[in-house]
């Protein structure tokens, strides 16, 4: 993938025609830009307007001030885990959550490379630890799947590991749901153009480079790797009790604004405003794999 002259140019297969994308290119290629949006079968040709985001996004925050301050009464606990491939807006969505709210009753948890400890310890056991408490939020960028993604991908775990993960994290799920946490699995998926578009804007853009890892670098040619991977994963651990949420994310706007109202619609608090809350949008959430 890096030439003799340093160059990180690709050749990949996007559609069935062969195409060459160089990240290190400062010009995005017209053929990225036109494709982005719709990519991916995204059923919108526009963005969601700013100033109607912006509008929506504000109603929406305010019913999560609520919902944080009827949790700290009743003693609820909310866990949401943030899934999809690289660059589909994990972070952006959970920062829309949670820049409204009180940091002490919310956290974000985004862990990095296990240490040698927790390498040997049980597999979900770093992840518990950062569980919610009466009354709190926890939003996990990345969580224990990526067992079901990444590591089997990239040849982080065995085949072994990854086939032991996806029999028993169901049963793990269970117990998370049995203790009367609310549990929320999101998946945000964007299409390949989509993607490289936004690969492109971390490699150029000097307040995003730091976004922009070797990992994502080396995943460019494993586009099918990973999909294999995320049908597997949403096949053998999309439950009743625990099931999947599926966010259209090409568009960001459209993504955070329906991810936030699953999350309000889903729980119940003092003061709910279902008519500032608003309607989910069909064509960009879902559950399952009935639109992948």
């Amino acid at each position: 993938m890096v030439d003799s002259e340093g160059s990180r140019a690709v050749e990949l297969d996007i559609g069935g025609k062969l195409r060459v994308f160089d990240i290190d290119d400062p010009k995005l290629p017209d053929w990225i830009d036109e494709a982005a949006l719709t990519s991916g079968n995204f059923p919108y040709k526009k963005k969601l307007k700013s100033e109607d985001y912006d509008d929506e996004l504000t109603a929406l925050q305010i019913e999560l001030v609520k919902a944080q301050i009827s949790m700290r009464q009743t003693g609820q606990r909310i866990m949401a885990l943030f899934e999809g491939r690289d660059a589909a807006g994990k972070g952006g969505s959970i920062f829309s959550i949670h820049s409204a709210l009180n940091p002490r009753y919310a956290r974000v948890v985004a862990l990095t490379k296990p240490t040698e400890t927790e390498a040997g310890q049980w597999y979900f056991q770093r992840y518990v630890t950062h569980f919610p408490t009466k009354g709190e939020m926890v939003l996990f960028d990345r969580s224990w799947y990526n067992r079901a993604g990444v590591e089997p991908v990239m040849g982080f775990c065995s085949p072994e590991e990854h086939k032991h993960f996806l029999r028993v994290v169901p049963s793990f799920e269970q117990l998370i749901v049995d203790d009367k946490i609310h549990f929320f699995k999101f998946w945000l998926n964007i299409g390949r153009e989509m993607q490289l578009k936004r690969f492109h804007d971390r490699r150029h853009n000097p307040l995003k480079t730091w976004k922009l890892s070797p990992m994502d670098i080396a995943a460019l040619t494993k586009w099918k790797d990973y999909t294999q991977m995320r049908d597997l994963m949403i096949e053998k651990t999309h439950t009743k009790f625990a099931p999947w949420t599926v966010v259209r994310a090409n568009d960001k706007r459209r993504a955070r604004l329906n991810i936030i109202r699953h999350i309000l619609l889903t729980i119940e608090y003092d003061g709910k405003d279902k008519k500032a809350i608003g309607e989910i949008d069909n064509k960009i959430l879902s559950f399952g794999a009935e639109d992948l």
